[in-house]
């Protein structure tokens, strides 16, 4: 501005001297520099002619600078692209960050300089109150991560709903620990079934799979249909209980348990112990990219543990391809009744034990009644029901009417010395004295291979 007279001056030679000194020194040479650094050559004040020029110090936009940014960042640098895929801010930024940068973006490009805005609330305590550093009650990302490390602060940003104020607290963190615990030693169980393993001499096609592994990879495909949906709409909530339900209610309560039998104690290369790691191979390598945009340190920790050739890092990988063709409906539909008739069994096994009629399911056998569907369902899956139940014995028993029933009675025969099972096929004496036939192959099975 001029001292003369009050005349303001910006033309289009101030504004491309002001350019080239920022280009050089920052803007802080608007203060630091002085007034002639940005006089164009020659430069007299339009109105009145005087040369007593001085520098404009109010402020034109507390929030220009930053919605100018993308012209600064995204415009010049090769990687990046102008316009932006998203901006993310907390909700004030609507009349902040958001509006100033579409004004810039609208006067330069004739658009917005982003494709979408993702929007969240605040962080406020357990009870609810904001949190400030001067009352005391925050909780500092870095206290968090130096305490449980940055996958548990990552996991507790995924269980929120970002999209109104979220609770941050012990008692909260004390919850995420425990989830992040879960979902890790599912990990490591996983890990521990595949160390000899390798996915390019053992892994059996399609249609050598036992059934169980084949639902199991049906869950599989179910959850990733799920989670790569909720990724798309940053439905972060939903990745994280459709990722927690699966590793606890559908593996560990579920298929791992009833898999350890076959992994532990059949010989090391059948059929039955390939089927159930060529399951869980698909699943930890597909779990361990899903989970990898959250849970990046873990994730890449599964990554290197993996058997089989694959990239570097899990982050350069992408989303397992494959997954879709595990989609199996009908599968899903038979197996979830087949579960809910385990469900029954086990609330009849527990009644048993406390009873003292047994001790451990292993103890037990089984008869399952009922009629109609049902019973079609049970006789044809009577050979897998022991395993489903993880009893020694289970048989089906038809009825003209009525739904299930259940009843539990002491397995006869003897108890397997190393699979725990009750049979009537024990080894009397010699070498395999007190195994059933099946452990006697798997055992003789080591011996003959130098074991």
């Amino acid at each position: 501005g001029c001292r003369a007279c009050g005349a303001s001056a910006l033309t289009p030679a101030i504004v491309a001297r002001a350019a080239d000194v920022f280009a050089e020194h920052g803007a802080d040479a608007w203060y630091d520099q002085g007034v002639d650094a940005f006089r164009p050559a020659g430069f007299v004040c339009e109105a009145c002619g005087s040369d007593d020029l001085e520098q404009e110090r109010d402020i034109l936009d507390v929030w220009f600078d930053s919605g100018s940014s993308h012209e600064a960042v995204l415009a010049r640098r090769p990687e990046l692209t102008w316009p932006a895929d998203i901006y993310l801010e907390g909700t004030d930024q609507y009349r902040g960050w958001f509006q100033s940068s579409m004004l810039v973006g609208l006067g330069t490009r004739d658009r917005a300089p982003y494709r979408s805005v993702l929007t969240h609330g605040f962080v406020v305590n357990e009870h609810g109150h904001k949190m400030s550093k001067s009352l005391g009650n925050d909780i500092p990302p870095q206290k968090v991560i130096g305490e449980s490390g940055a996958d548990v602060l990552r996991l507790w940003v995924s269980m929120v709903d970002y999209r109104d104020e979220v609770r941050l607290g012990k008692e909260i963190l004390a919850r995420t620990v425990e989830a992040y615990r879960k979902i890790r030693n599912t990990f490591k169980y996983l890990l521990s079934n595949l160390y000899d393993f390798d996915p390019a001499v053992h892994r059996l096609d399609r249609g050598a799979l036992l059934e169980v592994d084949r639902y199991a990879l049906a869950l599989w495909a179910d959850l990733s249909r799920r989670v790569r949906e909720a990724y798309d709409t940053y439905d972060f909530q939903a990745i994280f209980q459709a990722i927690n339900e699966f590793t606890t209610v559908h593996l560990s309560a579920f298929y791992l348990d009833v898999s350890k039998d076959r992994l532990y104690t059949l010989r090391a290369d059948s059929r039955e112990r390939r089927s159930a790691q060529t399951a869980q191979y698909v699943i930890t390598d597909g779990l361990a990219r899903l989970v990898a945009p959250i849970l990046s340190v873990t994730a890449d920790e599964i990554w290197s543990r993996l058997p089989g050739a694959r990239e570097d890092s899990v982050h350069l990988a992408e989303f397992q391809a494959e997954a879709a063709d595990w989609l199996d409906p009908a599968l899903l539909e038979r197996w979830t009744r087949l579960r809910e008739v385990r469900d029954a069994v086990n609330l009849a096994l527990e009644g048993a034990r406390q009873q003292k009629l047994i001790g451990n399911a292993l103890s037990a056998h089984v008869t399952v009644s009922a009629s109609g569907a049902l019973a079609d369902l049970l006789e044809q899956y009577a050979a897998d029901l022991p395993p489903l139940f993880i009893t020694s014995t289970a048989e089906v028993r038809r009825r003209p009417s009525g739904g299930l029933e259940v009843e539990v009675a002491k397995a006869g025969g003897d108890k397997c010395l190393r699979c725990w099972r009750f049979v009537t096929d024990a080894a009397p004496d010699g070498d395999f004295e007190g195994l059933c036939g099946r452990c006697v192959e798997a055992v003789g099975g080591l011996r003959a291979a130098g074991h």
